[in-house]
């Protein structure tokens, strides 16, 4: 999955929370729950886009760290939320398990390889700049 697609994929997690959290009942450990949903799972698609961004290898591995946690913490408020009211169970909440799922597994894979490209390449830039005088 490129860059775009996944941008795109995280834009439409995010699209689909919110979904969710607008059509939540009037209780308030749902809501609860629901503002905690709607703060992470919409910073994982607004954390991808700054990691995209990111001007340096090491800001780019410390924004998708940061994307991971995210869509992690998005499928822990999902679950208690299908705990805390079975009614919750609908097929939008399983999709959004199911993806929420899957984002933190790519993301998480991601940020593992990213994080040995940027040590790679520290070695990589050592061996072939050498400072010491002997060279």
């Amino acid at each position: 999955m490129n860059p775009q697609e996944l941008r795109e994929r995280s834009r439409l997690f995010a699209n689909r929370i919110v979904g969710l959290c607008c059509g939540l009942p009037n209780n308030w450990v749902l809501r609860t729950l629901g503002r905690q949903l709607l703060r992470s799972g919409t910073a994982v698609a607004a954390n991808y886009r700054a990691a995209c961004r990111g001007r340096s290898g090491k800001e780019f591995c410390a924004k998708l760290g940061v994307v991971a946690e995210e869509a992690d913490e998005s499928l822990l408020w999902l679950e208690l939320m299908a705990e805390a009211s079975p009614a919750m169970q609908t097929p939008e909440h399983k999709w959004l398990v199911g993806e929420a799922d899957e984002l933190t597994a790519i993301f998480t894979a991601s940020y593992k390889t990213a994080k040995e490209n940027q040590k790679k390449n520290k070695r990589d830039k050592k061996n072939t700049n050498p400072k010491s005088p002997n060279h």
